[in-house]
């Protein structure tokens, strides 16, 4: 997948946690999940979740810490994939 493809297969597992759909509309890899999206922390860890289960990888805390917007989410994804 490239990373137009990651942040495509990301709209529908944040579509529900996120408050702000105009942000949400104009989803780039500079979207802040907190700021832009205003998802709190307890649902960006369900997010978390989700993408461990969308696509099979495991992430850690240190990758959940610095996972602050999509571009950093993207990024998580692709190294973890090609663990794999």
């Amino acid at each position: 997948m490239n990373r137009e493809e990651l942040i495509d297969a990301l709209k529908p597992i944040i579509a529900p946690y996120t408050t702000n759909e105009e942000a949400f509309g104009k989803l780039t890899e500079k979207t802040d999940f907190m700021r832009d999206l205003q998802i709190n922390s307890a649902n960006l860890v369900d997010i978390v979740l989700d993408i461990e289960d969308q696509f099979g990888i495991v992430i850690e805390n240190s990758d959940m810490e610095r996972m602050l917007n999509v571009g950093a989410a993207v990024e998580i994804i692709e190294s973890k994939l090609q663990e794999k």
